[in-house]
C-alpha cells in the first residue's frame, strides 16, 4: 500500500470516529493451515464461479500481480488452486491481477514491469520463464513461483540446496523423474529407441530429459534428444522422432503442453507412444504419466502468499515446496486405441 494512501485512509477514518464514536477493530489472523493441505473439489467449483469482490474502504488490502507464462491445463490449474487458496486465507481482502503472456518470456518481462511500476504487495509466477522475469524485475517485492521444476536451473544457482532466498521461493512440479522412465518400461519392456521431445528454450525440460535419458539408458534403452525452439519447427522435429522411435517421452515442458493436439496427431497414426510429464499434456497426447496435481500445487502457492503477506513468514527462509504425492494416471481413449493395456493402480483420467 502506498504511504500517503494509508495516511489518507487514516486521517479519513479518524474523523469518522470524532463524528460516530466508533470502536477499533481488527481483522483474525490468517489460520496456519499446512501447505499441503487440498481444497474440496466442491468448494473449488464455487470460488472459481465467485466474482472477484474489492475490499471494503478501511480494511487493509493487498494486491496480487500474477503472471501466467501460456493458457494450458496445468498452468490454468495451478493459478486456479493458487487463487482460492489466497481467498479462502484472505477473503476480499486480496485483489488479483491476472495477466498471460501467450509463451512469449518477452511479454513475461513486460507483464512483470508493470506489476512493479504498479507496486503490487506480492508476485506470482506461473512457470519458469515467469520466474526468470521476475527475478530480473525485482529484489524487493515478493516472488512466488510455482509450476517450476527445479529452482536451481531456472535461477541459475550452483548447489542449490532447496531455500532461494532473498525475495523468492515457491513450488516445484517436480515428479519423480527416475520412476517415470520405469513406468516406460513396465509398459514397453520389448521397446529398444525411445526418443525425448522437448523444447530448448526451457531450461527445465532439457534437465528433465536428461535425467529421463540416464535412467533409460541404465534399464537398457538407446535414447535420442529431439528439441524444437519453438511451435514452428515441432511439427517437423516431432515426425522425425516417431520415425526413429518406438516409445517418446515428453516431459513438462509448456509449449509442448500448447501443442500436444498437434504431437498426437503426428504420433497416434503412427501408432508410437508417448510417456507424459504430466496429467494435461497425457490428456492430450499420452497413453501414460506420473503427475502431481497442478491445483494443488497452487493451493499449497496460495497458503505460502498468505504468511507472507500477513507477516507470519519471511520469504527469505521459506523453502521450496514440493507436491506431496504423485498418481499413475493413463488416457483410456489412446491406450485402447493403440492396444495398450494398463497395470490395475493406473487411474485413468477423468475419473
Amino acid at each position: 500500500m502506498k504511504k500517503i494512501l494509508a495516511l489518507a485512509m487514516a486521517m479519513t477514518m479518524g474523523l469518522g470516529l470524532v463524528a460516530c464514536g466508533g470502536g477499533d477493530s481488527s481483522a483474525d489472523a490468517a489460520a496456519d493451515t499446512p501447505a499441503q493441505d487440498t481444497v474440496e473439489a466442491g468448494d473449488a467449483a464455487a470460488d472459481a464461479e465467485a466474482p472477484e469482490e474489492t475490499p471494503s474502504a478501511g480494511a487493509e488490502s493487498y494486491t496480487v500481480g500474477i503472471c501466467q507464462l501460456v493458457q494450458h491445463e496445468a498452468l490454468d490449474a495451478a493459478t486456479q488452486g493458487f487463487k482460492d487458496a489466497l481467498t479462502e486465507e484472505l477473503g476480499d481482502a486480496v485483489v488479483f491481477d491476472e495477466q498471460n503472456a501467450q509463451n512469449d518470456s518477452n511479454t513475461c518481462s513486460t507483464i512483470i514491469n508493470g506489476f512493479v511500476s504498479s507496486d503490487v504487495d506480492l508476485i506470482l509466477a506461473n512457470a519458469t520463464p515467469a520466474l526468470q522475469a521476475a527475478q530480473a524485475g525485482t529484489n524487493e517485492i515478493p516472488i512466488l513461483g510455482t509450476s517450476v521444476t527445479e529452482y536451481g536451473v531456472a535461477l541459475g544457482i550452483e548447489g542449490f540446496d532447496g531455500t532461494v532466498g532473498g525475495n523468492i521461493s515457491g513450488t516445484s512440479d517436480l515428479a519423480p523423474l527416475t520412476e517415470q522412465a520405469a513406468m516406460l518400461q513396465e509398459l514397453f519392456p520389448d521397446a529398444e529407441n525411445v526418443g525425448l521431445i522437448y523444447c530448448t528454450a526451457e531450461a527445465n525440460s532439457q534437465y528433465q530429459v536428461d535425467e529421463v535419458q540416464k535412467a533409460l539408458e541404465g534399464m537398457g534403452y538407446t535414447c535420442k534428444q529431439y528439441g524444437f525452439s519453438d511451435s514452428n519447427d515441432l511439427s517437423s522435429v516431432a515426425t522425425t522422432a516417431v520415425s526413429e522411435n518406438e516409445v517418446l517421452y515428453v516431459p513438462t515442458d509448456n509449449t509442448a503442453a500448447s501443442n500436444a493436439e498437434l504431437l498426437n496427431n503426428i504420433a497416434q497414426p503412427a501408432k508410437v507412444p508417448i510417456i507424459a510429464g504430466e496429467e494435461g499434456i497425457c490428456a492430450g497426447c499420452g497413453v501414460a504419466t506420473l503427475s502431481i496435481s497442478y491445483y494443488d500445487l497452487g493451493v499449497g502457492t496460495g497458503r505460502m502468499a498468505a504468511k507472507i503477506l500477513t507477516g507470519e513468514s519471511d520469504i527469505s527462509t521459506m523453502p521450496i515446496e514440493y507436491a506431496p504425492q504423485f498418481t499413475k494416471k493413463y488416457n483410456a481413449e489412446l491406450c485402447d486405441a493403440l492396444g495398450i493395456t494398463v497395470p490395475d493402480d493406473y487411474v485413468a483420467i477423468g475419473e
